[in-house]
């Protein structure tokens, strides 16, 4: 089950142009830090052991920046922030919870280290004014961390309290984009569904919400993205 997805468009590491954008997030903050922030943290402490100590001290900057919500002047560690993706591609950073309790899966196979850390960053930007600080907390150990992306990067990023919390399910339980999704696939909300559970209930729904089921057009194709999104976001 996916507690939580930062997507990154960014330019290749080949190219002469350096860009990053942030493309579709599922960043749950409440309470906070939420799934969400400990993913954030997650993606810096993975990243931003690659930066060296000039971009590293710019980082710092940049995070007090945008915590305090100020207009964050460009390029920032020699990358452009923009909105629109032509031309870019994308990586995905993922908090899941599974039968082996919570992992982090990171893509490291297409982009610069400084894309996804600005990303993280960027992000927080975006998270409500009154959680902010909190989340941004998380990314300032991110950022100290040093040592694998593992079960002790948890501990160190939220504490053990909050760590146990998230291990025992109560960040799940609450999380509205996962509630929302087991309402779309009609799904119990008060017990975890089976990959195969999830599956039958969203091909059984895609089917009655096609056009060439039966279904009318009209919001068809909303229909039809809800529960594929829904889908996403209940299966890792």
């Amino acid at each position: 089950m996916i507690l939580a997805s930062l997507e990154v468009w960014h330019s290749r590491p080949i190219a002469p142009t350096r860009r990053v954008s942030l493309g579709d997030c599922d960043l749950p903050t409440d309470p906070a830090p939420g799934p969400g922030g400990l993913l954030l943290g997650a993606v810096l402490a993975r990243f931003s052991a690659d930066l060296d100590g000039d971009l590293r001290s710019e980082m710092t900057t940049l995070m007090n920046e945008v915590e305090s919500g100020q207009k964050i002047g460009q390029p920032r560690l020699r990358h452009r922030l923009q909105a629109d993706r032509v031309g870019l591609t994308r990586s995905r950073h993922l908090l899941v919870s599974g039968e082996e309790g919570l992992r982090f899966e990171l893509q490291t196979d297409k982009g610069l280290p400084a894309q996804s850390a600005l990303a993280a960053v960027y992000a927080c930007g975006e998270v409500p004014l009154e959680r902010r600080s909190a989340v941004m907390d998380v990314l300032r150990r991110g950022l100290e961390w040093v040592g694998p992306v593992g079960p002790g990067l948890i501990d160190h990023l939220v504490g053990p309290e909050v760590a146990m919390r998230l291990r025992s399910g109560a960040f799940a339980t609450a999380s509205t984009p996962l509630i929302w999704a087991m309402g779309v696939l009609e799904l119990d909300a008060g017990d975890e569904p089976a990959a195969k559970d999830i599956q039958k209930n969203y091909r059984r729904l895609l089917r009655s919400a096609h056009p060439d089921h039966g279904a009318g057009e009209d919001g068809a194709a909303d229909r039809i993205a809800e529960l594929g999104r829904a889908r996403e976001i209940l299966l890792p």
